[in-house]
């Protein structure tokens, strides 16, 4: 196999690729409920001063990095010092345990696309969710139970990120992002349009415009808002690090990169109107209070909603199937954009084709992801988002940072971000990434650390001991494994 360098055919395939790989499912339900747990209309506040100082700030480094390199993030690290490599393999490995029980999350939103023709949830969603879509139990011996159709939704799911992710790439990502991504614009616009006229929509949106001024005061509201740029522009996850190293020359990186973060915010800001407005709807013909429908992860969508549909008439027969479609859409452009780094890392090492890798990679994937088909999947796919998320991550990005920041050469960045972009960075850029970032990174990895050690129980420590091993001992396997490309040692 001969080593061959892919790159975008147009700079909107790049952009919407990138806001693909960002608009996830934690835009659609994870930011409402920080917004509105976070001073409602002040959170704003923070979260702009975040999409600064912390969004663009590392999508540049990681921009800058990929732009510079033209490599894997595996071969990038070696370059700079062969001590680094197993931090590269570090992130990827934990980007991948990430996508095997993401993958499952929108699985489950396969499941409710189908259901919402029907409503075949019935009158009690929550009870449907736990013993018909999730059979979930507490006992252990539930590992040893399948649940046929989160099984099968899974396999749909890793099929089709095989399908685009095997493909060369303008075929496979940028062909999907450039038809996923403005569907999924349309139909977001017309539930938020709808949404709007519902009796008892203002109870919800004017909660983003009721501000809590107090908030700012808290840092814990500072740390809300780092942490969900954290999460909605997937930094440290090596996508906008892969996916700048297929840019052409005379690429416009900052301008690209301020133009990804506004317009991943503005959709999640927009996408708050139409969701608040719509509970605003269930609290007005339920009598719930609007703070016990504002709830994150899984909840809001397989619970919340599928009871606000219950009361909504004949229109939820629209909204809802649109309302699923949309999670899938964004969580299937997550998914290929999670899987691009680790098989371009796999592949540039081992001159594997981008087919082969592509397989491989999903094969396994699958095979992990099984785990949270069982009885005992959505306790064990907590724990792996708890611990992932909260200390992997955070760690993986505090270690970019350093290596980026202190370890290599930063003023060549800065070098090669203002070669042909029209917003120029310089001295405060490079005191944010030396010096501001990395504190608030630490402090957010603190906290999460913190957050992941109330889970006590035995499972939980057995499930987070086997992953700490896991994180450590795959990395050093991959960095030990002898490269077959015979370029890639070259620095």
């Amino acid at each position: 196999m001969t080593e061959t360098k892919s790159e975008w055919n147009s700079r909107s395939a790049f952009i919407l690729a990138m806001i693909g790989s960002a608009v996830g499912l934690g835009n659609i339900w994870r930011f409402p409920n920080v917004l509105y747990s976070n001073g409602g209309g002040s959170f704003m506040i923070p979260y702009i001063v975040s999409i600064f100082l912390l969004g663009i700030s590392f999508v540049l480094v990681e921009y800058a990095v990929g732009f510079r390199f033209k490599k894997s993030i595996a071969r990038i690290l070696f370059t700079i010092s062969k001590k680094l490599e197993p931090v590269a393999w570090f992130v990827l490995f934990v980007v991948f345990l990430i996508t095997t029980y993401y993958v499952c999350v929108v699985g489950w939103d396969l499941i409710y696309l189908i259901l919402s023709f029907t409503k075949g949830w019935g009158a009690n969603p929550n009870l449907y969710f736990a013993n018909n879509v999730l059979h979930a139990t507490d006992s252990v011996s539930g590992i040893f139970t399948i649940v046929p159709n989160v099984l099968v939704s899974i396999f749909i799911i890793w099929f089709i990120a095989w399908f685009i992710n095997k493909r060369e790439l303008n075929n496979g990502i940028g062909k999907v992002s450039q038809i996923l991504l403005p569907l999924l614009c349309i139909m977001v616009v017309a539930i938020v349009g709808f949404s709007l006229t519902l009796p008892g929509a203002s109870i919800g949106y004017t909660q983003i415009l009721t501000p809590d001024w107090s908030a700012l005061g808290n840092a814990e509201v500072w740390l809300a808002a780092f942490g969900q740029i954290v999460f909605s522009l997937s930094l440290g996850m090596a996508i906008a690090m892969t996916y700048a190293s297929y840019l052409p020359k005379g690429s416009r990186l900052v301008d690209n990169a301020v133009i990804v973060a506004f317009s991943n915010s503005g959709f999640e800001v927009f996408n708050s109107i139409g969701i608040f407005s719509i509970l605003g709807f269930m609290t007005l013909t339920s009598g719930i209070p609007f703070n016990e429908l504002v709830t994150e992860g899984s909840g809001l969508a397989f619970v919340v909603f599928p009871q606000v549909f219950n009361t909504m008439g004949p229109a939820s027969y629209i909204i809802g199937p649109l309302f699923f479609l949309c999670i899938l859409f964004a969580g299937i452009t997550s998914v290929i954009a999670l899987l691009e780094g680790v098989c371009y890392s796999i592949s540039e090492k081992f001159l594997i084709s981008r087919e082969k890798t592509a397989t491989a990679v999903c094969i396994v994937g699958f095979c992990i992801s099984i785990i949270f088909a069982t009885g005992l999947g959505s306790t064990i796919l907590g724990v792996f988002d708890s611990y992932l998320n909260n200390f992997a991550l955070l760690l993986g990005i505090l270690l970019e940072c350093v290596i980026f920041g202190w370890i290599y050469k930063f003023d060549n960045l800065i070098e090669t971000l203002n070669e042909n972009s029209n917003i120029k960075v310089g001295r405060l850029w490079k005191i944010v990434i030396k010096y501001i970032l990395p504190i608030c990174i630490f402090f957010l990895w603190i906290q999460g650390v913190y957050n992941d050690l109330n889970f006590q129980d035995p499972l939980s420590i057995t499930i987070r001991v086997i992953l700490t091993v896991a994180l450590i001992i795959f990395p050093i396997i991959f960095t030990k494994l002898p490269a077959k490309n015979k370029h890639y040692y070259d620095v």
